[in-house]
């Protein structure tokens, strides 16, 4: 199949919304987006993943990290990191956000 070429100025704000987020990042006036669909292999080969080689075709193992659970383990697992991901800076103390003021004479001495 050939590859679909597109300049970014030219695409339509609908298409360029729906682009960016199959993309996960906004697209710049000055860019081209190229699609390009191609057949996989009935027997792909898997290569280690380096800049030379041809990416991986199958995720590696660490990517089952959730294999073998339940839901409700997983449900677990989940609240946990959203409760760890939630850790915020305390509040700044209000004595720090509205400073007393002082008169001229004791901020000299």
């Amino acid at each position: 199949m050939d590859s679909i070429i597109r300049n970014v100025r030219e695409i339509d704000s609908r298409e360029r919304q729906a682009l960016e987020r199959v993309l996960g990042q906004p697209l710049k006036e000055n860019q081209r987006v190229i699609i390009q669909v191609v057949m996989v292999p009935e027997n792909p080969v898997v290569h280690e993943e380096g800049a030379d080689k041809a990416p991986l075709t199958k995720l590696p193992a660490w990517c089952d990290v959730y294999a073998g659970l339940t839901d409700e383990e997983i449900a677990e697992i989940e609240k946990i990191v959203l409760s760890r991901a939630d850790m915020t800076r305390p509040t700044i103390c209000p004595s720090r956000t509205n400073p007393p003021k002082i008169g001229r004479e004791q901020a000299l001495t």
